[in-house]
């Protein structure tokens, strides 16, 4: 008998190398224009939806005015967005081989991400395994992004399985938030951030790769 009946992926971080390429496409701009940036205001906001993290730079520099943040922003998702038509952003380790796996135990899974579902189609297309998911939650799908458990809920009732059943990859501490809130057991691989003990309580395991992944489905 299996273990799950159904796996849900993040993307970002998890899929793919997205996460270094989001930082320096912003840290690039905020160089250019003056203002100040770093890699911790990044990683504060790693595993939000964009609409909450525009929302954040709105707030930290409100007082560079309205058209310089606006300009900040703009530019920051063009440079990134440029990255990504470039067909040039890498899988993660083990991703192609945990699919295979996953598909000759005949699982099904869906990806579900707090981006936009341009950026995650265009990127799954790029990197030939847009066939592989049987579905896509996006943030265009939810009220209220990840650390709140509604797209886990949702990519759930899309796969059709019952939360003990089904399985959640994610490499965020807001999505492993997320995914302990919905009542779905999660499994993390960190990217940016290695998890703290909170966290780590959150989650069934705390892997290095998708390498390791085949051991907890069998």
């Amino acid at each position: 008998m299996k273990k799950f009946d159904g796996v849900i992926f993040d993307m970002d971080g998890l899929l793919f190398d997205t996460e270094l390429i989001y930082y320096t496409s912003t840290q690039k701009v905020a160089d250019a224009m003056g203002l100040p940036y770093s890699k911790e205001v990044y990683l504060d906001y790693v595993g939000i939806s964009d609409e909450e993290v525009q929302e954040n730079y709105r707030r930290i520099y409100a007082s560079y005015g309205h058209d310089t943040v606006e300009e900040f922003i703009r530019r920051s998702y063009d440079d990134t967005l440029q990255e990504f038509r470039s067909g040039n952003v890498p899988l993660k380790p083990g991703v192609v081989e945990f699919l295979d796996f996953l598909d000759d135990q005949k699982i099904p899974r869906l990806v579900a991400s707090s981006n936009v579902r341009p950026a995650i189609e265009m990127l799954l297309s790029h990197a030939g395994i847009q066939d592989r998911f049987v579905g896509i939650v996006s943030a265009e799908d939810v009220k209220r992004a990840k650390p709140d458990p509604e797209i886990f809920q949702k990519a759930r009732q899309l796969l059709g399985t019952e939360a003990p059943k089904t399985l959640i990859f994610e490499d965020s501490f807001h999505g492993v938030s997320a995914a302990h809130s919905a009542g779905i057991p999660v499994i993390m691989v960190p990217d940016l951030l290695q998890p703290t003990e909170v966290i780590q309580e959150k989650t069934l395991h705390v892997l290095e790769s998708l390498h390791q992944a085949p051991h907890y489905l069998k």
